[in-house]
């Protein structure tokens, strides 16, 4: 469970806030038209804060001091941007997440290692996808990847041991790397690698994929 803060309640934010609320973490909603939070419905059980989403008291309120990640799905990009920045610069959120609603904005997102989906359909999937797949394990965006540094969870497969090809075929991932859970080694793999449960996987996932291979990633 996550202390999630979403800032902008338009249909996307509405649309995420649920989904990440009914998937059990605490959430709590941000936007600056009080009317906006109508778009939640009445199942909605996180809480709401009426405000700018980059204001210091603001995100105080939202309880920015004790949480895991941040989404500003607004649509407006330099909203989102300076959402981000205070979110990461100076409350230290471990993982901030940004919607960027106009692909020209791609490259300053890039420059300054801000976290982000591109799109105008199916945002509010791939933030949740984000948020799921553990904030502690993501690193870097590259288009459509997700660059991910985890432990190795098997016990939904009843294995000890998984080979390299098998997870990269079966989950259309790229393992760049390993450390085995002791440190007594490190490798750039083959194929024929085996990995142990508890190894730390430096690995490249696809966005829509990162819920289902969620299941790999200790909490």
């Amino acid at each position: 469970m996550s202390n999630v803060i979403v800032v902008g309640c338009g249909r996307v934010g509405s649309q995420l806030a649920n989904m990440l609320s009914d998937n059990g973490n605490n959430v709590c909603v941000i936007d600056k038209n009080v009317n906006a939070f109508a778009n939640l419905g009445r199942n909605f059980n996180g809480s709401t804060v009426q405000g700018v989403g980059f204001d210091e008291e603001t995100l105080v309120k939202a309880g920015v001091e004790d949480c895991d990640v941040m989404a500003a799905v607004t649509q407006f990009d330099n909203t989102n941007l300076m959402c981000a920045e205070v979110g990461s610069r100076l409350f230290g959120v471990p993982h901030v997440i940004a919607r960027l609603y106009n692909p020209d904005h791609e490259r300053a997102y890039m420059q300054l290692g801000i976290d982000y989906v591109c799109g105008t359909s199916l945002v509010a999937e791939d933030v949740f996808s984000k948020v799921v797949s553990g904030h502690g394990a993501h690193l870097d965006t590259f288009g459509e990847f997700e660059v991910l540094r985890f432990s190795l969870d098997l016990s939904s497969t009843d294995k000890r041991t998984i080979r390299v090809g098998e997870l990269e075929r079966d989950h259309d991932v790229r393992i760049i790397a390993f450390e085995r859970s002791d440190g007594s080694a490190s490798s750039i793999p083959t194929r024929d690698s085996i990995l142990y449960n508890g190894d730390s996987v430096l690995a490249c996932v696809r966005h829509e994929l990162i819920e289902s291979f969620s299941r790999y990633i200790q909490d």
